[in-house]
């Protein structure tokens, strides 16, 4: 650990990446929490893995808009689904919603079960690669990001299928991004650390846990020569664990 301080030429963009994914994650993460489809992340951030490695399998290169267009059909055909489910089954729709995971996993194992180099593409899927996101990749996601903030702002997340859609296209560009754990962790440990408090001050406490995350996680990766996505996890996890239990200490009687 000679060199403590933040290199800046190796996580800048790792770190802008982190916040630019935090955005979104905390205002989508507050509102899943609320409507208590806490796995819905997970769900069609799997379904959107599943519609990458297809595409891969299918000759199309993850970065082409082939690549793209057929994770994006794969989690907005996931999000359709949901809603509609939501609407006739709403007393099993968590059950609904981890059934998708496990098998939108399992149809991801399978279709990469010949492919050599099939593992590897699955752990980066799942635990990203973060350390590597090229600055046009960040841009182009950035401005998806731009267009569901907008489109949130402007009220369409009240609208069930409106919420199922935004949620789709995000969680569709995250998992190209960050992978499927970070989706996942990004959406949900800010918004537990926060949860109950009105939604400003619950904003901005869940985005200052989601960027102290992504910056200590990264800060340590380096020194500690650890997988930057799973620590990040990790340290995103440990803040919103003290942040929850300070809130708690510090509760009025």
């Amino acid at each position: 650990m000679a060199n403590a301080g933040f290199d800046w030429s190796l996580l800048g963009i790792p770190l802008l990446t982190g916040l630019v994914v935090v955005s979104t994650h905390v205002l989508l993460g507050r509102r899943v929490l609320e409507r208590g489809i806490i796995f819905i992340d997970l769900s069609i951030a799997q379904v959107a893995a599943l519609g990458a490695v297809s595409a891969g399998v299918l000759g199309w290169h993850g970065e082409s808009v082939a690549g793209h267009a057929t994770a994006l059909a794969a989690a907005l055909a996931a999000a359709g689904l949901l809603a509609w489910t939501e609407r006739h089954w709403p007393h099993i729709q968590e059950a609904l919603i981890g059934c998708l995971y496990v098998v939108a996993a399992s149809a991801a194992l399978l279709v990469l079960a010949n492919d050599p180099h099939g593992a590897e593409q699955m752990q980066s899927l799942l635990s990203g690669q973060i350390l590597w996101v090229h600055a046009k990749h960040l841009w182009t996601t950035a401005a998806v990001y731009a267009v569901v903030l907008l489109a949130w702002a402007a009220g369409l997340r009240r609208y069930a299928a409106g919420f199922y859609v935004l949620f789709a296209v995000t969680v569709m560009a995250s998992v190209e991004l960050v992978g499927v754990f970070l989706v996942f962790a990004t959406l949900i440990l800010p918004a537990l650390a926060s949860h109950g408090l009105p939604e400003r001050r619950g904003l901005l406490l869940g985005y200052a846990v989601g960027a102290a995350g992504y910056a200590l996680g990264l800060w340590l990766s380096v020194p500690l020569d650890f997988p930057a996505g799973p620590l990040i996890v990790c340290v995103l996890a440990a803040l919103a664990l003290c942040v929850a239990a300070g809130r708690r200490i510090l509760k009025p009687a």
